[in-house]
């Protein structure tokens, strides 16, 4: 197990910032040392996750197969999917599906329209929760302990000058979720993006997932978004909700 847990710690290493690693990269960022490292990184190269120039080391499309399962097993996706299609053809801008992994929200649905982020989103894409609308729609859902679990052992990066990074503001913020029903960041995680979002509830009525409509800061205000996009955005999680329960899905929850 041990071995397992490492071979997918170097997995992890390579990221949107870290496409390509050295040896010594790859043992450093793991925690190993070089021979330990150079085994995990042969015996992945050999299965067809990694290749390698001699030098560099990088992730093959095959890892891709060790999420696909995941996510083709979910009924969540499948559910929402034309719900969030009809959601940005109604609001020609972004949508996006999101669960709680950890710490992070992960994204397993997203209907893109222009892109307005500097980095780009696929499924499986991580954001740290405290500052997007959906992690802020999926933390205020979770119970009393849990959450001040989760304010002990999350650092409050200020990831721009507007990201709000104080647990006693955090707290505050997501009383103010639970109460209105919706979320928007405004420019939090990145400059120039906004987002505002809504919680989706399985079978039980438990806040499972969140949907997001993404907007750049340019084109709308934080009242157009409560007024032009907000109705529609809730519109599609109720009948997201609605599918859920006429299925009799319990939506995921990691």
């Amino acid at each position: 197990m041990q071995s397992l847990e490492r071979g997918l710690a170097v997995i992890r290493a390579f990221d949107a910032q870290h496409s390509e690693l050295t040896l010594s990269e790859v043992a450093k960022i793991c925690d190993l040392t070089r021979a330990a490292a150079r085994r995990f990184l042969l015996t992945l190269a050999d299965l067809g996750y990694v290749r390698t120039d001699g030098r560099l080391f990088s992730l093959t499309p095959r890892v891709l197969e060790l999420g696909y399962a995941f996510l083709s097993s979910l009924s969540l996706p499948e559910v929402a999917a034309p719900h969030l299609e009809r959601l940005v053809q109604q609001v020609h801008e972004s949508s996006s599906l999101s669960i709680l992994d950890g710490d992070d929200i992960v994204y397993v649905a997203r209907v893109p329209t222009s892109r307005i982020m500097a980095v780009s989103i696929n499924l499986g894409t991580r954001f740290p929760a405290y500052a997007t609308s959906m992690g802020r729609v999926l933390l205020a859902s979770l119970s009393p302990p849990d959450l001040d679990a989760y304010l002990d052992r999350v650092p409050l990066s200020r990831l721009t000058g507007k990201t709000v990074s104080s647990a006693e503001a955090l707290r505050a913020e997501l009383s103010r979720v639970r109460s209105q029903g919706y979320s928007i960041v405004d420019q939090e995680l990145e400059e120039g993006l906004r987002a505002i979002a809504a919680p989706v509830h399985d079978r039980a009525g438990t806040v499972a997932a969140a949907v997001n409509i993404s907007v750049h800061a340019a084109r709308a205000t934080l009242d157009t978004m409560r007024r032009r996009l907000l109705p529609p955005l809730l519109a599609a999680t109720a009948a997201i909700d609605a599918d859920l329960r006429l299925n009799g899905h319990h939506a995921p929850r990691v």
